[in-house]
């Protein structure tokens, strides 16, 4: 449907803290800057009684999410079930095989099944939506598909999960253990009972592999994204790094080498002016580069019941605009398989090494010796007191070199014991 004063009539399949912020931003659309009506018609949830802070009882219930997307009075299916596979999958494909538009969040859905669902949306021409399913509030999908497509995309970064956003930052900020800060991040909500897909860096995987897929033009490929998580890192090395003047951010990236394209997600030391560095707390920020335009950098609520709703409500309203165009900006058969995995045998750059020295004579300088030996030059080096603890916190910053080089010294650092734990080995972003 297009055209101002239409109704589109909405099946929401959904209903956990997106759905409810969903079902009270249509209450107050009169406020809006809607160029026609919401009705919802029915919705589908696991748990029919559940207290959603939201009158539901006016709305058509439906126990299968896959007959509501059938129901001929339904115009457009809101898909807030979440996960790659089951209940869905299978509501999105009867949705777009019936010819109805589709709204959808869920991110691991379109990073694992985005070429054969825009090819299904493609061919019954309908709108597939996905604006929720990345950086919440921040428009990011919209801007990369449309208002930056006359730009030529070399990469795409940011911070992407706010859950590991805001425990790296409260680490910096109290000097807390990360399992203290995970388990204050869950009391607060900012952290799912099990965070494993956040912390893991999974979530944050499939957002920059959607971005990647429209930037670039690429057919999406999940298997191919290099995915490191948070939950090794310590607050030593956040303080030690800090004293370097960096902050330690996990970042997704995509971006050009040569023909192909590589997308990568870890935690990554930034300097301290460095755009990502002052996104604190559970933001989400995005930086895209490329010509003719320099770099642009986005920054906004990432998650929540309010911004992730106001996405959907943005992608509700593209579809009073008229037809639909390609879910990933280029059609379907006209991405290529580009997006190759990041090779860390390859990787050059800069390094950060954080570690505990073991209480034995002479460690610190078999640490260097073991570095030296591996072709490794120290460019800045801190070593703090071991107190009480036994063991001595060490920072280490290294000259340019291969990724390689390192991982052999601290394989060899390991299996000599120099070290009271496993060391910690981080990229660093020289680019400013």
């Amino acid at each position: 449907m297009s055209g101002s004063g239409k109704t589109l009539r909405l099946g929401v399949a959904g209903l956990g803290t997106v759905g409810g912020g969903l079902l009270k931003l249509i209450e107050r659309q009169a406020e809006l800057r809607l160029p026609g009506k919401l009705e919802v018609v029915a919705v589908s949830a696991r748990n029919k009684n559940r207290n959603r802070g939201v009158d539901i009882s006016k709305f058509r219930w439906v126990d299968d999410p896959v007959e509501l997307a059938l129901a001929d009075d339904i115009d457009v299916v809101v898909e807030l079930v979440g996960g790659s596979d089951g209940p869905a999958k299978r509501t999105v494909e009867a949705a777009l095989r019936s010819g109805k538009s589709v709204v959808s969040a869920n991110k691991a859905l379109i990073a694992e099944h985005g070429m054969e669902i825009a090819a299904l949306a493609e061919k019954h021409e309908t709108h597939l939506l996905f604006e929720a399913a990345v950086a919440g509030a921040i428009p990011i999908v919209r801007a990369v598909k449309n208002s930056l497509s006359g730009v030529i995309v070399s990469r795409v970064s940011g911070i992407l999960n706010g859950t590991c956003n805001y425990i790296l930052s409260e680490m910096l900020r109290t000097g807390a253990a990360y399992e203290t800060v995970l388990a204050e991040a869950q009391r607060l909500g900012y952290a799912e009972s099990d965070p494993f897909l956040d912390v893991s860096g999974g979530d944050a995987a499939h957002k920059v592999l959607i971005l990647a897929a429209i930037a670039f033009g690429a057919q999406p490929d999940f298997t191919q994204v290099q995915v490191e998580g948070i939950d090794k890192i310590e607050a030593m090395d956040i303080t030690l790094a800090n004293k370097f003047d960096y902050r330690i951010k996990l970042v997704a990236e995509a971006y050009r080498a040569g023909s192909s394209v590589r997308c990568r997600v870890a935690p990554v030391l930034v300097s301290r002016d460095h755009p990502l560095a002052s996104v604190n707390g559970p933001l989400n920020a995005v930086v895209v580069e490329g010509e003719p335009v320099g770099r642009l950098t986005f920054t906004g609520p990432g998650a929540g019941s309010g911004p992730t709703a106001a996405a959907v409500m943005g992608d509700l309203a593209r579809l009073f605009e008229g037809p639909a165009t390609p879910p990933l900006g280029k059609p379907s058969r006209e991405l290529a398989a580009i997006i190759t995995a990041a090779n860390s045998a390859t990787d050059q750059g800069s390094f950060f090494i954080g570690a505990k020295l073991a209480d034995k004579p002479g460690m610190f300088a078999a640490l260097t010796e073991e570095l030296a030996e591996a072709g490794v030059s120290i460019d800045k080096l801190i070593q703090e007191s071991a107190g009480d603890t036994g063991a001595a916190p060490v920072a280490i910053m290294t000259h340019p070199c291969p990724r390689a080089s390192v991982e052999k010294a601290l394989a060899k650092i390991a299996a000599l014991a120099i070290t009271a734990d496993e060391p910690r080995l981080l990229r660093i972003e020289t680019r400013a």
